[in-house]
């Protein structure tokens, strides 16, 4: 394993392994411990060789950029979608040859899909996840954190081999490289940042004047983390912020007793919480915040049981295929096709993000389903199993129900 920290090194390595045809690639960001994250080490494997790159010291990774972009490279990666956004939002670089060994996993019906699960069924090898949230922005890095980060690629493209072999075997190569070409479009898209206060679990449950208090402390909150360039829960958890909007408080002493209130911030910010408050109450009744309303659909008294027989039919080819059914495809879209009531297999492919591999699986069942009245059977469906992929508020997995 070698340790690249200047741009020469990099360059040096980027032309030794010019011409291999596979690399397997992963990303150590610090989204636990940062504001915005980035890159803090990437870590690069060839069938003979493993090298991490840190891009802090480094700063120039051009020399790398042909490859990882080249259409005749293989980029090997488990779980790509983070890192993809990374590689987008830090260097431009638009991979246009992917394998995920997740997504692969998935889709031949494994139950547990992490790395570590795969390595340990396939290698026998045990990862060591003591530096799981480690802050990867810190420097210097252990020797430790060196080793735990190269394990993330070292076997990836042994583990590739096996899980293309399992997939040729079942037939099923086809339906993972829909998905590996639908990865190469993955970026970050432009939000907007005034509606932020509206994705916090449990804003839902407020009431408009509640949530008023909460439109004023969630920009507060982020932009204080923007400058600390600190993760928005290590400032004021969001646990916090909807405590302040449930119970408005107006003296500082009230805002010290809500339990987690961090010391320091009630010390030196305690008057400017007090103030979003204040703000809030005063608004008028007009204009208070509220959740925009979900899409309205013509009154349809027969949705529900078409929506219940085409579920049936994918539970069906789910436990026939020993698939999950939500990767199979997601109770979403199986909605969406009750709704739109495809005629055709042709109109069925025109069902927004319904992959192909999926509307063929399913088309026949389904096309039946749609003009069916018979009862729906209920289908056992198999377990599902939980990534070990940190996630935040909202669960952004390829594959859910």
């Amino acid at each position: 394993m070698q340790y690249l920290d200047t741009a020469p090194a990099v360059a040096r390595f980027a032309a030794a392994i010019g011409k291999a045809p596979s690399i397997a690639i992963d990303t150590e960001g610090a989204s636990f411990h940062r504001f915005v994250d980035r890159v803090y080490l990437m870590q690069l494997s060839t069938r003979d060789a493993t090298a991490i790159v840190d891009p802090l010291p480094t700063g120039d990774l051009a020399s790398l950029r042909p490859l990882v972009e080249s259409p005749d490279v293989e980029i090997v990666f488990h779980d790509a979608d983070y890192d993809l956004r990374l590689l987008r939002q830090d260097y431009g670089w638009a991979t246009r040859h992917i394998f995920d060994t997740r997504i692969a996993a998935q889709l031949l019906g494994y139950k547990a899909f992490g790395l570590a699960a795969l390595l340990e069924l396939h290698f026998g090898i045990a990862l060591d996840k003591k530096f799981q949230r480690a802050d990867w922005s810190l420097r210097p890095l252990s020797e430790g954190m060196l080793q735990y980060a190269s394990q993330d690629t070292m076997y990836l493209l042994a583990l590739r081999d096996i899980l293309q072999a399992e997939l040729d075997a079942k037939g099923r190569m086809s339906w993972a490289k829909e998905e590996f070409t639908r990865l190469e479009q993955t970026q970050w898209s432009a939000e907007d940042s005034s509606q932020n206060f509206l994705k916090l679990k449990g804003a839902r449950d407020l009431k408009r004047r509640e949530l008023a208090v909460l439109r004023e402390l969630v920009p507060w909150r982020d932009g204080m983390a923007k400058e600390l360039d600190r993760a928005t829960f290590r400032v004021v958890s969001n646990d916090v912020l909807l405590e302040i909007a449930r119970t408005q408080p107006t003296t500082r002493q009230a805002l010290g007793v809500i339990k987690g209130m961090p010391r320091g911030v009630l010390e030196q910010r305690g008057e400017i919480m007090l103030a979003c408050v204040t703000r809030a109450m005063a608004l008028d009744d007009a204009d208070l915040p509220k959740f925009p309303k979900a899409p309205r659909w013509e009154k349809d008294a027969e949705f529900d049981d078409r929506a219940a027989r085409v579920r049936a039919v994918r539970d069906e080819v789910a436990t026939r295929l020993e698939l999950d059914p939500g990767v199979l495809c997601s109770r979403e879209k199986l909605e969406t096709i009750a709704r739109r009531m495809p005629t055709s297999i042709e109109a069925l492919y025109e069902t927004p993000d319904l992959r192909r591999w999926q509307a063929d699986l399913l088309g026949p069942g389904v096309l039946r389903a749609l003009t069916s009245t018979a009862p729906v059977a209920v289908v056992a469906q198999p377990a599902v199993a939980v990534p070990e992929h940190f996630v935040t508020d909202v669960d952004e997995a390829p594959y859910r129900d």
